[in-house]
């Protein structure tokens, strides 16, 4: 993700506290990561693996971005992130519209701050279904 762009932070953990701008969240301190990191992978090892694939999916990238683990790129890795796990499920990725960019960072900060996810399972779930009108059109199929 950070290749060409910041070769000596790439792929590392991140050694100094940060802030997310804009947000009411802030990202664990820095000596907290790599574990936060392991229960992330422990979780999508065991719970996370019995959630339907788009919950899952958003979850990933919400979790992971709660987490906040490089000094840049924890968004565009995050992306990635649910959309890989939505594309080994059969879904098409997930494009973010530019009209719901406020929406995304306010649930994603309320799930971050207030552990309600809810409001940004819906978000992600809505634009998942909406990625499927191209194939439903192309079938002649009205959802």
């Amino acid at each position: 993700i950070l290749k060409n762009i910041d070769d000596k932070n790439a792929g590392v953990y991140r050694k100094t506290n940060v802030i997310i701008s804009g947000a009411d969240h802030v990202p664990p301190d820095a000596l907290h990561v790599e574990s936060d990191m392991q229960s992330f992978i422990n979780w999508y090892q065991t719970e996370g693996a019995f959630l339907h694939s788009v919950e899952r999916a958003a979850r990933i990238h919400a979790d992971f971005v709660k987490i906040h683990p490089f000094v840049d790129g924890n968004g565009r890795t995050s992306r990635l992130l649910m959309n890989l796990e939505l594309m080994k499920s059969g879904f098409p990725p997930v494009v973010l519209p530019v009209e719901k960019r406020l929406e995304y960072y306010e649930t994603l900060d309320t799930a971050h701050t207030k552990n309600d996810y809810e409001p940004f399972l819906t978000l992600i779930a809505n634009i998942a279904e909406s990625g499927f009108k191209p194939y439903w059109h192309a079938l002649g199929v009205t959802p």
